[in-house]
C-alpha cells in the first residue's frame, strides 16, 4: 500500500529510501526544478509507477507500508528517463541502473563495548579495498586485520567506497555518496569490516569526497542545483554550499556524515581536498561537519574524528570556533613528506622545488634543513615565499599540538600520482627506508602508513579506473599524460583503463623470515611499540631539534629530542642524514643508553659487531633514553 502521508521512525536521513523498524519505507527526494516526480518500483520483475506528493522546499515523498528485500526503485522527473536515487544506499547493477532498498538496522553489531581510539593514539593505515587482498572486497580485508594490530596500527583508513562506475577505481570518481561499492561487498560488507575492526581493537576511518562527484553516472544535476559555477575546482564546477538551493545540498552532505558515523559505526572520516570546498556562508560546511560528528560522538559515547586533507597549511581548520576556526580534529601536513622525499630521492620537480637547499630566497636552508624544520613545526611554509606557488604560503600553527597533524612517507596520491605508480619507499635503499621510518614514527605527529610500506612492498599503485563511456576513457588517458608535464619524469604511463594496471597494484603481503622486508617490518613494529610505551613519545608538544654539519667528511646529523609528560624522561633520536659514517655528537647524551639502532642485524642492517658505540653508519639512526625503557626482547 502506498501512502504519501506516511511518516517513518527509521534513520535520521532526510532523503532516500527510509526504512522504518515496522517494515515500511518512506521514499523522499529533493527535486526543486521538477513539476512532477514519479516513483518507479521494480519488484520481482514487475514495474509500476506512482506519482509522489510534492512538499515545500522542492521535496517529494511517498510511503510504502511494506517492502520486500531486494526491492529496486528509481525516480522519473517530469516524465523523463529512470534515474537512480541520489541518496541510494546500494547500486547492485552499477551507477546507471535502479537503486535498491537497504535496511541498515538489520545488521547485528557485536561492538557494544567499543570505546574508540583517542586521537593521540592514532596510527593510521591507508588501504584500498580492491587491491589490499586477493579478493578485493571488504570481507577479504578482514583476515589481515590481526597482522595490522600486531604491527601496532590502531586505525585503518579506507580509501573512498562510494559507488563508482565499473568495478575498479581509486574511489575518487564516486557518484553515489551513500552507496558502498557493490564490487567490494556493498553496505553489508562494509558493516562486517567495521565490526571486525572493532573486534580486533582497531578503529575504522573512511575517506569521503565532498568536493566533487565523478564524471560518469552523476545524475544529481538533473535533480537540483548541487553545483555552482561561482568557483572552479580541478574537477569542474564546485559543489554548491553557499548559493541558492544550497540548504538542501548541505543537508545532503551532513546526512551523509551522520549516516557513516551512526549507521555504519565508523570512527571517523577523512575529508578529501578541503581546499576545493568553497563556502563563503557564515557557517562553513566544514564547521557543520565537525558539529555533526560531535553530536554523534556524544550520543554514542566514543570519538568521531574528522581529519581534513588540505594543502593550504591553514591552522584555521583546527582552531576553536570561538577563535574563528572550524574546529576539525586534525589535518594532513604534507610538508613533512615533501621534505623527507626531496632529501632522500633528490627529486626537485613540481612542488618538491620548494624543498631544495636554495628554494627560499634570503632564508636558504642547508642539507637536511627542511627535515629539521618539519620536525619543529608541521608547516615548513607558514606565510613564507613558495617558489612553486609564486607567492607566500601557509600560516604558523601556533597553539596546536602535534597530534592535530597527520604525516606520512607515502600515500595514495604521492605513489599513484607518479607516472607508473612506483612506490618511492621501495625505490630507496634499505638504510634510507629505515631512516625515513624513524623520522616519521619518532616525530610528534600522527603517523599514517600506506598499505604495504611496513615491509617494503614493491608492487606499484598506479591510477586505474573502469569507466564505460569511451570518450571519457580517452580523456582520462590523455589527461594522465598531461598531468606530468610539470615534472621531468619520462616514464610511460600505464593505461588507467587496463585491467592489468589494476592487477599490478595488488599487494604481495609477503615478508619471509630473514628477508629485508621482515627486518623493515620489525623496525616498524618496534617503533610503534615505543610510541605506545615510552613516556617521551606520548607528549606531542615538547620537542627540540638540532642539526649539525660540522663533522669532517660526514653529512648532516640531526637530533630530535622528545620530552615526556611530567617526569616522563627524555628521548634523544640521532639521525645520520649523510651517505658517509658519522659520530653521535657529544651533546647527544649518554651513549651507554642507546635503546636501539636502525642498522642492527634484526632490522636487516649491516652494522658490524666491532663498530664503535658512537659511530653512525650512513643513514643510520639511534634512540637514546633511560635504560628501563628497553621494551624489546634481547636488547
Amino acid at each position: 500500500m502506498l501512502n504519501p502521508e506516511m511518516t517513518h521512525d527509521g534513520p535520521a536521513r532526510r532523503c532516500g529510501a527510509l526504512a522504518s523498524t515496522d517494515g515500511s519505507v518512506l521514499f523522499r527526494v529533493w527535486a526543486p526544478a521538477a513539476k512532477r516526480v514519479d516513483l518507479v518500483l521494480i519488484d520481482r520483475g514487475q514495474r509500476s509507477e506512482v506519482a509522489m506528493k510534492p512538499e515545500s522546499g522542492g521535496y517529494f515523498r511517498l510511503g510504502m507500508a511494506a517492502a520486500s528485500d531486494g526491492l529496486r526503485y528509481a525516480f522519473r522527473l517530469d516524465g523523463g528517463p529512470d534515474r537512480p536515487d541520489p541518496c541510494s544506499l546500494h547500486q547492485p547493477e552499477g551507477v546507471h541502473r535502479p537503486s535498491e532498498v537497504v535496511r541498515t538496522d538489520r545488521f547485528s553489531w557485536t561492538d557494544s563495548a567499543w570505546k574508540g581510539v583517542a586521537r593521540r593514539d592514532l596510527v593510521l593505515y591507508e588501504l584500498h579495498v580492491g587491491t589490499f587482498s586477493p579478493e578485493g572486497t571488504f570481507d577479504g580485508a578482514i583476515p589481515r586485520l590481526p597482522e595490522l594490530r600486531e604491527l601496532g596500527v590502531t586505525a585503518i583508513e579506507i580509501m573512498p567506497v562510494a559507488q563508482f562506475p565499473g568495478d575498479r577505481n581509486w574511489g575518487y570518481d564516486g557518484t553515489f555518496l551513500y552507496a558502498a561499492q557493490e564490487s567490494y561487498g556493498g553496505p553489508e560488507g562494509l558493516h562486517r569490516l567495521v565490526d571486525a575492526c572493532h573486534a580486533e581493537g582497531l578503529a575504522a576511518f573512511l575517506d569521503v569526497v565532498y568536493n566533487h562527484l565523478g564524471p560518469e553516472g552523476s545524475y544529481v544535476r538533473e535533480f537540483g542545483p548541487y553545483f555552482n559555477d561561482h568557483y572552479r575546482t580541478p574537477w569542474g564546477s564546485a559543489v554548491n554550499y553557499d548559493d541558492r538551493g544550497s540548504d538542501a545540498v548541505r543537508d545532503f552532505v551532513l546526512d551523509n556524515v551522520r549516516m557513516w558515523l551512526q549507521e555504519f559505526h565508523l570512527d571517523g572520516l577523512r575529508l578529501d581536498a578541503v581546499h576545493a570546498i568553497y563556502d563563503l556562508g557564515a557557517r562553513h560546511i566544514l564547521r557543520a561537519i565537525g558539529e555533526v560528528a560531535e553530536e554523534v560522538a556524544a550520543r554514542r559515547g566514543w570519538p568521531a574524528t574528522i581529519i581534513a586533507e588540505s594543502d593550504l597549511n591553514d591552522p584555521r581548520l583546527l582552531h576553536d570556533r570561538d577563535r574563528g576556526g572550524l574546529a576539525l580534529s586534525a589535518q594532513w601536513a604534507d610538508d613533512f613528506h615533501h621534505a623527507v622525499h626531496a632529501y632522500l630521492t633528490g627529486e626537485r620537480d613540481g612542488y618538491y622545488a620548494d624543498f631544495t637547499e636554495t628554494s627560499r630566497p634570503g632564508n636558504a636552508l642547508g642539507p637536511g634543513g627542511f627535515i629539521a624544520r618539519a620536525l619543529e613545526s608541521p608547516f615548513v611554509y607558514a606565510w613564507e615565499e613558495s617558489s612553486f606557488r609564486g607567492r607566500k604560503h601557509g600560516a604558523p600553527p601556533v597553539g596546536l599540538s602535534g597530534d592535530r597533524f597527520v604525516v606520512c612517507l607515502q600515500n595514495h596520491d604521492q605513489v599513484g600520482n607518479r607516472p607508473r605508480g612506483d612506490r618511492v619507499m621501495a625505490a630507496l635503499d634499505r638504510p634510507k627506508q629505515r631512516l625515513a621510518a624513524g623520522l616519521m614514527l619518532l616525530s610528534p605527529y600522527l603517523p599514517m602508513l600506506f598499505m604495504g610500506e611496513e615491509y617494503g612492498e614493491e608492487s606499484p599503485f598506479p591510477f586505474f579506473c573502469s569507466f564505460g563511456d569511451p570518450e571519457l576513457v580517452r580523456a582520462v588517458r590523455e589527461g594522465r599524460k598531461r598531468e606530468f608535464e610539470t615534472f621531468s619524469w619520462q616514464e610511460e604511463v600505464p593505461d588507467p583503463q587496463g585491467e592489468e594496471t589494476f592487477r599490478s597494484a595488488k599487494l604481495s603481503w609477503s615478508w619471509l623470515e630473514g628477508s629485508p622486508g621482515a627486518g623493515l617490518r620489525r623496525l616498524y613494529r618496534d617503533l610503534l611499540t615505543a610510541r605506545r610505551e615510552w613516556p617521551a613519545l606520548r607528549d606531542s608538544d615538547r620537542r627540540r631539534v638540532w642539526l649539525t654539519n660540522n663533522q669532517p667528511g660526514a653529512g648532516p646529523v640531526l637530533k630530535l629530542e622528545r620530552i615526556g609528560e611530567g617526569a616522563g624522561g627524555v628521548l634523544q633520536a640521532v639521525f645520520n642524514l649523510g651517505n658517509r659514517p658519522a659520530r653521535i655528537p657529544d651533546w647527544a647524551g649518554d651513549r651507554s643508553s642507546i635503546l636501539f639502532r636502525s642498522e642492527a642485524p634484526e632490522y636487516g642492517g649491516g652494522r658490524r659487531d666491532d663498530a664503535a658505540a658512537d659511530e653512525l653508519a650512513p643513514f643510520e639512526f639511534v634512540a637514546i633514553g633511560p635504560p628501563y625503557w628497553r621494551a624489546f626482547p634481547g636488547r
